[in-house]
């Protein structure tokens, strides 16, 4: 069996790619890199040059070729990167008629935990965060995660920005009890400083996860802000790497890591990094909020690792526009999503998307703070 065509799909918002070997299997990944997902287009379009005519079942082999055949790294290489390796997964399990994951160990797990992702939280006042954790306890979600800072919060003294989170997060812990489990999400919004403040004054609401506090650039700075924090630290939806993992990990900066399969190298790369969690006993908690099918492709990594936490999850894959992707995602189980046991990543890519969905590039851009100046992000 030789790889045949290596063909990507711009639409909506995605970036997709379909692996075809000359048996007529067709394996399907998609990257998360949704910033400027043209450029990692033409990074797969050369992938391409080097995959077709190969075996599509050495998997690792094409891996570390394509990951070695530059000396540059970055966002848009790994998420080609990444999508071309659930690709060929999907491939595989298609071949030997398994899911992805038995071809990754076997299953660990018979269901996947999920956290509900309040969308877009900062832009909601604190009425609206109410109505959806109602929503989330009402679902069956025994987790939830949100931004509670407020909006335009860099406009605000640090003192009116502790206030006015703490507000928004008090009203969302009173909603949903002490049975859920409550992340909090910053988005790298910002500085040490205020990281280490506002952390102190949500400790009372017993946070399992203070999530991307600061930008993810400093390696040291990830550390001092974790030895003055005490709610655990997650980190990991911004990294790539196998090493930079290992740096966070070894810092003590971090106790849940949150790799997305859709940047991080896929689902070889992404069991690599469960693996170092594991061995520094930290959770696994992936990030994912694009695509029915790079959810598909985080449950694959789920049930096949022990350390799974818990999994990101909006409700879109189940209505809107992104559900329609695929001709039927995975089911839920109130807050579990249920692994698929058909073949591969166990959902079907619907093709008529790309004609409905015609592709829209956002415009680079910034918040900015009161005096002109670009604020963090």
């Amino acid at each position: 069996m030789k790889i045949e065509s290596v063909d990507t799909f711009l639409a909506h918002t995605f970036l997709l790619v379909r692996v075809r070997a000359d048996s007529g299997i067709a394996g399907w990944g998609q990257t998360a890199y949704f910033s400027f997902p043209e450029a990692a287009q033409k990074v797969i379009e050369r992938y391409a040059k080097y995959l077709v005519g190969k075996d599509p079942l050495q998997i690792e082999r094409h891996w570390n070729t394509l990951f070695g055949a530059s000396p540059f790294r970055g966002a848009d290489q790994m998420g080609a990167l990444s999508a071309v390796d659930i690709a060929l997964w999907d491939l595989a399990g298609k071949h030997f008629q398994v899911p992805s994951y038995q071809l990754l160990g076997g299953r660990q797990r018979d269901k996947v935990r999920l956290h509900y992702l309040m969308m877009s939280s900062s832009e909601q006042d604190t009425d609206t965060l109410v109505e959806r954790a109602k929503f989330a306890a009402g679902e069956g979600f025994t987790a939830l995660k949100l931004d509670p800072l407020p909006p335009k919060h860099q406009l605000l003294s640090q003192s009116k920005l502790i206030d006015e989170t703490v507000t928004r997060v008090a009203a969302v812990r009173e909603t949903v009890g002490w049975e859920m489990d409550i992340g909090v999400e910053v988005h790298r919004k910002l500085v040490p400083g205020d990281a280490i403040a506002l952390a102190g004054y949500l400790e009372e609401f017993r946070i399992l996860f203070y999530e991307d506090p600061i930008r993810p650039l400093s390696m040291e700075a990830h550390a001092e802000v974790a030895r003055k924090v005490r709610i655990p630290i997650a980190i990991g939806e911004r990294h790539h790497t196998i090493f930079e993992f290992r740096d966070l990990l070894a810092a003590g900066s971090i106790q849940y890591v949150r790799p997305d399969v859709g940047v991080a190298g896929g689902l070889s790369h992404c069991k690599k990094i469960a693996g170092l969690a594991e061995a520094f006993h930290a959770g696994v908690i992936t990030h994912n909020f694009i695509s029915p099918l790079l959810t598909a492709a985080s449950v694959q990594l789920d049930m096949a690792i022990p350390n799974c936490t818990l999994q990101e999850y909006t409700t879109d894959d189940e209505e809107g526009t992104a559900r329609q992707l695929v001709k039927a995602p995975l089911q839920r189980e109130r807050g579990y999503l249920l692994p698929s046991e058909e073949p591969g990543l166990g959902v079907e890519v619907d093709e008529t998307f790309f004609e409905k969905y015609p592709f829209r590039s956002g415009t680079p851009r910034a918040p900015l703070h009161a005096d002109g100046s670009v604020a963090l992000h």
